[in-house]
């Protein structure tokens, strides 16, 4: 009998660690009533943006974010033995002196909205990933490269290939954009 629940219980623990992981940033995205009162916030600034934020500066960013290109995913990380989305854009500003929001939705309120037609690298990409639930950001990137009006590069964290830079104007990933943003 004894062994029985034993069973049961590493069952239970091995589908929910599962599923924890198969759904990568789930655990970070906002609820429903949160999207209505972000809508409603001002603009957030960073705390200690003394720096100049210029072509330089971007082409610090582009490069540091590239060099994280490899590691593997893991939820919550932040770190070269492995993280997720928001932690590569994370990782990466604070690596440079930058006070950004961790959680993809928090970044995703963070600095001035951008349309497509006017992205430049340095500007991060949001996804909503989860057809089932699609008010909710849960994915991030940062644009590397504009090398066309259709090939336009970016940064992120891919749960199944770790770090890694893709086209954003794909089938796939167009279908799953929810907005770009310039962070300063």
């Amino acid at each position: 009998m004894r062994q029985n629940h034993l069973n049961i219980f590493y069952r239970f623990f091995l589908l929910i660690s599962l599923a924890v992981f198969l759904d990568s940033c789930k655990l970070f995205r906002r609820k429903e009533q949160d999207s209505v009162a972000a809508r409603s916030k001002p603009v957030t600034r960073p705390a200690n943006n003394n720096k100049v934020y210029n072509s330089k500066t971007i082409n610090n960013i582009v490069s540091t974010a590239r060099s994280y290109t490899g590691v593997p995913y893991r939820a919550g990380g932040a770190d070269k033995n492995g993280m997720d989305c928001s932690g590569l854009l994370f990782c990466v500003y604070s690596q440079l002196g930058y006070k950004i929001p961790r959680i993809s939705y928090q970044q995703s309120d963070f600095g001035k909205e951008i349309s497509l037609d006017d992205l430049r690298p340095g500007d991060w990409v949001f996804f909503v990933t989860n057809k089932g639930n699609v008010s909710n950001i849960n994915h991030a990137g940062m644009i590397t490269e504009l090398r066309s009006n259709k090939e336009v590069m970016f940064i992120h964290a891919s749960s199944s290939k770790g770090i890694r830079e893709d086209n954003l104007f794909t089938k796939f990933w167009m279908s799953c954009f929810a907005k770009a943003s310039r962070p300063f």
